[in-house]
């Protein structure tokens, strides 16, 4: 159990201040880690803080905006002055639901700045003192979406796409310095973003025949990928996409009937 061991090292977890970012840093300070957690509000970041802090670790707390630039500096800089970080979850991200004949350019703008542009630019940063350091750990949180498409959910699928490429390409060119780079992609979880969504029956319904597990994912579903991710347990791991999703992208349409032999 010691390759799961994070005691010593530091990890920063952006968009931390509720639903999945939160549960995953929590996944890390069980395992021993310090935390940096991030937020475009940090006083949003006090209630968790406080409940990162029972596991016994050190939390600190950044504000992060990803859609600029000198955001990503400034809170790179704050989390850095105080140590060096050898972990770095890229989890902050938002989504805008329309069909495609309505998405406007502004929304376009917002989801790929963010998802995307934001995601490399923080790295890029981070990766600044792992490079020196000559190793480190990179979790890209994507998503199903980064292997499926839905309707109504372009841009968001296009940076969810954009998120599987740019980590193939961040795990070639960091390899050499010690530094690995995953993609962790949930699935059909519930979260503050897709609530109304899990508000329909009749759609829960259909989501969950699709799943072969039978159920949308739970929070506590991607504490074991992101600490192993993480971890030394993941030392000859990079450049892929570990898909936490109940087996919804093995493509189930619906249950097959018992054979009644």
């Amino acid at each position: 159990m010691s390759l799961f061991d994070l005691s010593g090292q530091r990890a920063l977890v952006s968009g931390a201040s509720r639903g999945l970012g939160l549960q995953m840093a929590g996944a890390l300070a069980r395992a021993g880690a310090d935390l940096v957690i991030t937020a475009r509000d940090v006083a949003s970041l006090e209630e968790p803080r406080r409940q990162l802090e029972s596991y016994g670790n050190t939390v600190e707390c950044v504000a992060l905006d990803l859609q600029h630039e000198e955001s990503i500096q400034a809170a790179v800089e704050t989390a850095t002055a105080t140590g060096h970080l050898d972990i770095l979850v890229n989890n902050a991200g938002c989504n805008i639901r329309k069909p495609a004949m309505d998405v406007r350019w502004e929304d376009w703008n917002t989801i790929l700045d963010t998802n995307l542009r934001g995601m490399f630019f923080m790295t890029q940063r981070v990766a600044e003192s792992m490079l020196i350091r000559q190793r480190g750990r990179v979790i890209n949180i994507g998503s199903v979406t980064s292997v499926f498409g839905y309707a109504g959910l372009g841009p968001y699928c296009a940076s969810r796409g954009g998120v599987k490429q740019l980590t193939m390409s961040m795990a070639d060119e960091f390899g050499p310095h010690g530094i690995t780079v995953n993609c962790l992609a949930p699935g059909w979880f519930r979260t503050a973003q897709n609530d109304v969504l899990y508000q329909d029956k009749e759609w829960l319904e259909y989501l969950v025949d699709r799943i072969p597990l039978r159920r949308p994912g739970k929070a506590e579903d991607l504490d074991g990928a992101v600490v192993f991710l993480a971890s030394d347990a993941s030392s000859y791991v990079t450049g892929q996409t570990l898909l936490v999703d109940g087996g919804i992208s093995t493509g189930a349409t619906r249950a097959m009937p018992r054979s009644s032999s």
